[in-house]
């Protein structure tokens, strides 16, 4: 068995206001696989911390790999030199258990906002050497403010993710450097901060419409939502809540996986108690 783990923690800030790490890696224990959203290096709000550095630290038995989808130079307030060359990284990350074989950090589509902030997302892929064979795993985090731009991102990450095989992942011809090329497993995992709702365009956009009569049907390059296969939702289901109004509640994160991973679904569900971040932890097993 597999747990899968996947985490948006809010550049290390709990819905007490304070910035702790420690208390978002104690809430993963037990995680063989993590995925992480607004991880960051460089950033003012937290005191330019090395996010992945110390998030490594303290997963000293986890592999490891970082996808900063927007990164820029900044300067410190009052001019005084930062640290890591005054560079602001904002991405994603995946741990592993086991070995990470080959990494891919995939740009999403994005548009030129006037007034609200807008940053460059991305979908972090990591093919990991899991005792069942080689698996895809991607830590994921989509637009917060636009549903037109979400979609745009989820029909260009699913057709990055079925083209997987055919383009061969990160490299291919690795003999000319006197190396293997990765394994290109079918079977996959997404998960992250999706910013949608069950059942909204987006989500039918990416998991599919429902029939009218025959409901939602699997289907081959469709991913399949883990925790609406096992009938988790119910009608309070949430994985955010707003930091200033507790009573504001929305589910936004989500683990899919690929048709072939379904029938070894052993459970998913959302971890409410933990108080690191805005958002809870979204836990799935897969077994073998």
């Amino acid at each position: 068995m597999v747990r899968f783990a996947s985490y948006n923690i809010q550049y290390g800030f709990g819905l007490d206001g304070f910035y702790n790490l420690e208390r978002i890696a104690e809430s993963l224990q037990g995680a063989d696989v993590i995925a992480l959203q607004e991880v960051t290096r460089g950033f003012v709000r937290n005191r330019y911390a090395d996010m992945v550095a110390d998030l490594a630290a303290l997963f000293p038995d986890h592999f490891w790999v970082y996808g900063p989808a927007c990164d820029l130079h900044v300067e410190p307030p009052g001019g005084t030199p930062g640290p890591r060359a005054c560079r602001f990284q904002f991405g994603n990350m995946v741990l592993s258990r086991w070995p990470i074989l080959s990494t891919r950090t995939l740009l999403l589509p994005r548009s030129r906002t006037v007034s609200k902030l807008n940053l460059q997302r991305g979908a972090t892929e990591a093919v990991i050497d899991t005792p069942d064979g080689a698996l895809r795993a991607y830590s994921v985090h989509l637009d917060h403010v636009s549903a037109d731009e979400r979609i745009r991102q989820l029909v260009f990450l699913n057709e990055r993710i079925n083209a997987f095989t055919h383009e061969g992942g990160s490299v291919t011809g690795a003999l000319e450097f006197d190396a293997s090329d990765p394994p290109l497993p079918e079977n996959y995992v997404v998960m992250g901060d999706f910013n949608m709702v069950p059942e909204s365009p987006e989500y039918c956009a990416f998991a599919g419409t429902k029939d009218g009569y025959y409901g939602r049907m699997a289907r081959i390059g469709t991913p399949i939502d883990a925790l609406a296969a096992l009938n988790g939702y119910t009608p309070g289901s949430y994985s955010w809540m707003d930091p200033e109004d507790h009573d504001k509640r929305m589910h936004l994160d989500y683990c899919f996986v690929s048709g072939g991973l379904e029938h070894r679904l052993i459970s998913a569900s959302v971890d409410t108690t933990p108080t690191g971040s805005d958002h809870f932890p979204v836990w799935v097993e897969i077994g073998r």
